[in-house]
């Protein structure tokens, strides 16, 4: 029997156990435990900012950064329309307009030479996702963000470790959102957490993860809030995944470097870019983007992958094609084409940190053979 390839499969190696054992032996299991604190704080100095709030997943962080800027409703923020369903949906439940703006076909960002001319009176913020490796070319949209007064929220959940000119994703928005997802290079099972040098922002977060409970009379609340707390469990688990951030990252950027050398030789393939001038690639995922030579799409290479036992996922789908968003009116005779060929040519190959040489090698000898060149040697 064929032992398959998982697209993902978390490294659990470090100190993870004894500090569930810790949990355990000490009665602390709920979002009171005293690992929360002390991941918020290791989180908040790793990243370089001032304040974290950590929270049950990635969509209720990025719920609580739109939700925090207390924006009015019907203001408009700007947002690639190539990423998770969550960013719209955030900006969406708050009463808010999302704004989208087509990514670059060669990093998978949103293209910042785009942003200003969707910029409007109503705009009062930009959300940026660092999508899949390589991060937002952030100097021009944080000049955007003071030329016109807007916020900048930063989605950094697929960008841990990651930095831009030096400086680490997530450090750069007036406030910014981490998931710790399985697939994430820190994972805490589910778990998220927002980031901010605004002490107003963070109190406001940290309040409304937790049902707003009023600090003088508990039970009476004068606002409504969520019930977004992480465990203490999820928070010793990603301690322990802190403490070897390094590791991982090294990890994830022998797989992606690996992953390069087996299948630059295949042709009709998009590639990941190896590094730009302002980072080297993190390698969150290893996507590839099928050329137009290729007469097949992406959902046929995943079918294909399927019978030879590799997992695979298919691309973000655009945000304006998403059917719900479509039927609520929104994005009306929108367009655009680099989003909408990602997401019907693009996919992404097993890239978790469990993953081996033995198992990328596997996986490229599928590719090869889809494609009609030879197995690795």
């Amino acid at each position: 029997m064929i032992k398959p390839v998982p697209v993902n499969e978390p490294l659990l190696n470090g100190n993870e156990i004894n500090y569930l054992m810790e949990c355990i032996k000490s009665g602390w299991v709920s979002s009171e435990g005293p690992f929360v604190k002390q991941f918020e704080q290791e989180m908040a100095d790793y990243v370089g900012r001032k304040y974290a709030v950590a929270v049950c997943n990635g969509t209720a962080a990025l719920e609580l950064a739109v939700a925090a800027l207390n924006l009015e409703q019907g203001s408009e923020i700007i947002l690639p329309a190539f990423t998770i369903i969550s960013c719209a949906a955030a900006i969406i439940r708050r009463g808010c307009i999302p704004v989208l703006v087509d990514s670059d076909p060669v990093t998978w960002n949103l293209d910042v030479g785009q942003i200003e001319k969707k910029i409007t009176s109503k705009t009062k913020a930009i959300m940026v996702v660092h999508i899949y490796g390589l991060p937002v070319e952030m100097d021009p949209v944080l000049q955007l963000a003071e030329k016109y007064g807007l916020k900048v929220i930063e989605d950094a959940s697929e960008a841990i470790g990651q930095t831009y000119k030096g400086k680490f994703c997530g450090s750069m928005g007036d406030i910014s959102t981490f998931s710790f997802y399985p697939n994430k290079h820190i994972t805490t099972g589910e778990g998220g957490m927002v980031l901010t040098d605004s002490e107003e922002l963070a109190q406001c977060c940290a309040s409304m993860r937790n049902l707003c409970f009023n600090p003088k009379n508990r039970f009476s609340h004068e606002e409504l809030g969520y019930n977004f707390r992480m465990t203490n469990l999820q928070a010793a688990v990603g301690l322990a995944q802190l403490e070897r951030i390094d590791d991982i990252i090294q990890r994830k950027r022998t797989t992606g470097k690996h992953y390069t050398a087996l299948l630059s030789d295949i042709r009709g393939f998009q590639l990941p870019l190896e590094f730009n001038n302002y980072a080297d690639n993190i390698y969150w995922v290893y996507g590839i983007v099928l050329k137009d030579e290729v007469p097949f799409d992406a959902n046929e290479m995943i079918r294909r992958l399927e019978q030879k036992h590799i997992g695979t996922r298919p691309f973000f789908w655009p945000m304006h094609e998403q059917p719900i968003f479509r039927q609520k009116g929104l994005f009306s005779k929108e367009f655009y084409p680099v989003a909408e060929r990602l997401a019907r040519r693009g996919f992404y190959i097993p890239s978790g940190l469990a993953l081996t040489a033995e198992q990328r090698v596997l996986v490229a000898d599928a590719l090869k053979t889809i494609m009609g060149g030879k197995d690795v040697q």
